[in-house]
């Protein structure tokens, strides 16, 4: 059993991030062999917070609807169920850093125009 959409989205935060960690990237790919297709090969090679919000959104749907279509008596029922609550938690958190980096680019402007507030250039 694997949750494809949490390793995608950390090879796509990896990107996004820059980090050059060979292990996690190698580990992650190993996870998702031959599952990169659709929004999981999106979260795995998005190189902004936008796209990865938007393939997570898409990815899911999808596992959305795969919980919706088992059978709760099928043994892998609970495991979908609880990927299903760690990929929406995954989704709060990619809008929390979305949101953190909107703010602190808006205090970087704040910050900005408080200095030539203070400092007023010269024409």
């Amino acid at each position: 059993m694997s949750c494809h959409e949490l390793e995608a989205l950390r090879l796509g935060l990896m990107n996004v991030l820059g980090t050059d960690d060979r292990s996690a990237r190698e580990h992650a790919e190993k996870e998702l062999a031959g599952e990169l297709d659709g929004p999981i090969e999106g979260l795995a090679n998005a190189d902004s917070l936008s796209e990865l919000r938007r393939h997570l959104d898409a990815a899911l749907v999808d596992l959305e609807e795969e919980v919706a279509a088992a059978s709760d008596d099928d043994p892998e029922y609970d495991y979908l169920r609880g990927r299903l609550v760690a990929v929406r938690d995954a989704e709060r958190s990619l809008a929390r850093v979305a949101d953190h980096g909107g703010s602190l680019l808006a205090d970087l402007g704040e910050t900005h125009h408080s200095l030539h507030d203070a400092f007023p250039a010269e024409d």
